[in-house]
């Protein structure tokens, strides 16, 4: 007997959050999420995403043991951004079953029609400013830092269920040791132009934190405006993330680009944490999980490039490659085997052409999927 409910109460939330540790279980590559933060981010009035999205989640069941998760959400500020009627799915995870497959989408399609999308897109979780896209490509080696991870067999499921391609997501990986050296070599000719024009780069000023993350969001809502399926963050959204970002930053991977005195781009390493909770069993920080946590923040020996963005009207001036050369430098400096950049969308040529000029190669792909209602 197969059945879908609805999560209501915090005993089926948490079944909704662990799903994941019992469909992974003896897969090395998997990474669990910190339980912690996926019952913040879930929960309204927790996190601020809820407050201009509706969410809700579902449990499928076969003969009374769960067999897949998913999430419905129709994000209100992402439809008044785009002027679309999109909802999307996400948290999507399931045993290689059709039939608990299409449950589980019958069940987002019919609630997310009923609010009025005409179009369901995803995997997003819950949006593309957090962990999103189904991976496709690169199954042989841990997801990084706030990326995600699945079975193979999810795009085939999805596909069955009448999904079809969005767009796809490319990672990069980028080894200290293969970078092109003329890009770094050229980085001083390069700040030493920019600085003629009047833009300076410079690190992260993390005294003055608050101030600093208000002029990244800034630019971050502007620089990824047309980004596919790009929705400006909330101030309380930025913050959120800002405040846990923060607990990890290294300002020598946090650099802003002025001119004049106004920042005019910025671009963020964060470590590769997920060396360190993949090490922690079904993402318990208690008892024992932060110490974990705390000895392993030392031993990161990878960054991931969450974010590099520059204004309209600033792009092409060498902004983007001082960014990667001085990244490259402090990896290097800091005995780094090297650092991931995603994800970048498939068409946007300008990022794409800049990373293969630094010898970085395409190791993971990630895809939206959408489906018309």
């Amino acid at each position: 007997m197969m059945q879908v409910k609805h999560v209501v109460s915090k005993k089926e939330l948490t079944a909704f959050i662990d799903f994941p540790h019992q469909l992974f279980e003896g897969d090395s590559n998997y990474v669990p999420e910190l339980h912690i933060a996926q019952r913040d981010l879930l929960t309204p009035g927790k996190h601020p995403f809820h407050e201009h999205a509706e969410v809700r989640l579902f449990l499928a069941y076969k003969d009374g043991e769960i067999k897949g998760r998913i999430a419905a959400i129709y994000n209100l500020n992402h439809n008044k951004f785009k002027n679309r009627k999109d909802g999307f799915f996400g948290f999507f995870d399931v045993v290689n079953d059709q039939d608990i497959t299409n449950l589980l989408l019958q069940e987002v399609q019919q609630w997310l029609k009923a609010k009025g999308a005409d179009t369901v897109i995803g995997p997003v979780n819950p949006s593309t400013n957090e962990p999103c896209g189904l991976l496709i490509g690169g199954f042989d080696s841990p997801p990084v830092a706030m990326m995600t991870y699945n079975k193979p067999y999810y795009l085939s499921l999805l596909e069955a269920g009448g999904f079809h391609k969005n767009v796809d997501l490319l990672a990069y990986d980028l080894p200290t040791t293969q970078v092109d050296k003329r890009t770094v070599q050229l980085k001083d000719t390069l700040l030493r132009r920019l600085k003629n024009n009047g833009i300076t780069i410079r690190n992260i000023n993390l005294k003055n934190f608050k101030s600093e993350a208000e002029k990244m969001q800034e630019v971050y809502n502007n620089a990824w405006a047309e980004n596919t399926g790009f929705v400006p963050m909330t101030d309380k959204e930025f913050k959120y993330l800002a405040k846990d970002l923060k607990m990890i930053l290294d300002k020598d991977f946090c650099q802003l680009a002025e001119h004049n005195g106004k920042v005019v781009g910025f671009a963020l390493a964060i470590p590769d944490i997920n060396q360190v909770l993949i090490k922690i069993k079904r993402g318990r920080l208690l008892p024992f999980g932060i110490f974990k946590l705390l000895l392993g923040l030392k031993k990161i020996n990878y960054v991931r490039v969450l974010a590099l963005g520059v204004v309209d009207g600033y792009r092409k001036a060498g902004i983007e490659a001082c960014f990667y050369a001085q990244m490259i430098e402090q990896a290097a400096a800091k005995n780094m085997k090297g650092g991931e950049a995603s994800w970048i969308l498939e068409n946007n040529e300008l990022m794409n052409n800049g990373l293969v000029k630094l010898n970085a190669r395409v190791y993971k792909r990630y895809r939206l999927l959408e489906k018309a209602l």
